[in-house]
């Protein structure tokens, strides 16, 4: 008899295996076969846990936001006093980790989005739940630099609403590096970005 450790670790492997698979095939093109051969899993454990590859599409961007938020909530700019410093920390740290193959670092969310956001709505909404929700996880330290440098809430730009431009720049710096098939074209943007954000606010002087 299975036990409820050796289900929940076959699902994980299935999940894990998922991440990989469609960022580097897309949504469409992964079979059910090519998610149970990289998890070393048969089909039979796949509809065990899963009813359609539509099903664990939905699972998967959970998965997804759970795995990354791990990641982020560890990374060292988190320790850092400045909450502007702690923005730059987060651009420096998604250019850190544009490490080997494109589909190690690209995003699931911004994948599955990009290619059934018309055909599969109920994926598209926790994709786009996903980018969100990461997207509030440096909402607050942007809305504490900005009081920090006198920057009025809503005068022409929110913290919200800067957190989500990050968030386009990234996934924009996703496309072009799998158009140009290298991390260097993303590398750039993130320096823009960079730079874009530093001048949006003017550190006070000592």
């Amino acid at each position: 008899m299975r036990t409820a450790e050796a289900v929940h670790e076959s699902k994980t492997k299935l999940l894990d295996a998922a991440l990989h698979v469609i960022r580097a095939k897309g949504y469409t093109a992964t079979r059910v076969e090519d998610i149970c051969e990289t998890a070393g899993l048969t089909k039979g454990s796949f509809f065990h846990h899963f009813e359609n590859k539509e099903e664990l599409a939905l699972e998967a961007a959970e998965h997804w936001q759970e795995v990354t938020e791990a990641v982020f909530r560890s990374a060292p700019y988190r320790a850092l006093r400045d909450p502007l410093d702690r923005l730059l920390g987060y651009v420096d740290f998604r250019k850190a980790i544009l490490r080997g193959e494109l589909p190690e670092f690209t995003c699931l969310a911004g994948t599955m989005i990009q290619e059934v956001y018309d055909t599969h709505p109920s994926i598209r909404e926790a994709c786009e739940k996903t980018i969100r929700g990461h997207a509030a996880t440096i909402e607050a330290d942007i809305a504490l630099a900005m009081r920090n440098h006198g920057i009025i809430e809503g005068a022409e730009w929110s913290a919200k609403s800067l957190a989500l431009y990050t968030q386009a720049v990234i996934q924009g710096a996703f496309i072009l590096a799998k158009a140009q098939h290298s991390p260097d074209v993303a590398s750039a943007c993130l320096d823009h970005l960079r730079r874009y954000l530093e001048m949006l606010f003017i550190r006070p002087t000592t």
